[in-house]
């Protein structure tokens, strides 16, 4: 039995706000509660209510003891899944890259309020950066987190930021005001650095790569900061072109 226009129409509506939801509750994953989330989204209050609670069952949702609504292991799981097609996806471009400047490219996506390393290509050079994939790194004090925050806005970014920035280094950023204010040259740039914020010795750049508009990935290229500078320009030309290629 074929479906009517009207009821193809209600499914697809269905679809959009539960998509709304998982949205709104994703930009401040634990900080909304079910009784706020009606104004974030605009729909009625029934309307919320049933679609948060079918989405919990799926466990795309999880509504903890205190009525905060936060994104459900389901999504992790989706999310692991679309990380495995970035990293097919995208692998062509970081060796090219890495063949283009011959430093070590890694490839990373946001989870939680971390960047972690789901790829790399590694430099040829004796003295060359590497870092473990599958590690989780901060974000306010590397180059692919900083890429990834200032892909968002100030409050969503802010939202992933502890309440107190550890200094990695004596290079590392601490002020969230400073911070901050470095997001808006990076948002202008495209270009993200970290100068030995997160380890002494080894500096790094990096950008997103964008699907509508939306960060899903960082690619970035730590290099010894002894031959950082001299080379910053072309690191960033080379960065520049790919994430942009990527991206479209």
């Amino acid at each position: 039995m074929s479906s009517s226009p009207e009821a193809g129409r209600s499914g697809i509506q269905v679809i959009r706000r539960a998509a709304g939801i998982l949205g709104a509750v994703g930009a401040r994953n634990g900080a909304l509660r079910l009784a706020d989330l009606d104004d974030v989204v605009g729909l009625a209050k029934t309307t919320t209510h049933r679609i948060v609670n079918a989405l919990a069952e799926e466990r795309l949702l999880r509504i903890d003891a205190d009525g905060r609504i936060w994104l459900g292991s389901a999504l992790s799981a989706l999310a692991g899944a679309a990380a495995t097609g970035l990293v097919d996806e995208l692998r062509p471009t970081i060796k090219e890259l890495q063949q283009a400047v011959d430093e070590t490219v890694d490839l990373s996506v946001l989870e939680g309020n971390a960047a972690r390393f789901v790829d790399q290509v590694q430099s040829t050079q004796a003295l060359r950066a590497v870092s473990a994939v599958g590690a989780a790194f901060p974000l306010h004090c590397t180059a692919n987190g900083k890429a990834f925050l200032a892909a968002l806005p100030d409050e969503a970014a802010e939202r992933l930021l502890p309440s107190r920035l550890e200094g990695l280094t004596p290079a590392t950023i601490t002020s969230k005001e400073r911070l901050l204010a470095e997001l808006v040259s990076v948002r202008e740039t495209g270009m993200a650095f970290d100068r030995e914020e997160h380890t002494t010795g080894i500096a790094a750049i990096g950008a997103v790569v964008t699907r509508d508009g939306v960060p899903v990935a960082a690619i970035s290229m730590p290099v010894p900061a002894e031959r950082f500078a001299e080379r910053e320009a072309h690191l960033a030309e080379r960065l520049r072109a790919a994430c942009q290629a990527a991206s479209t």
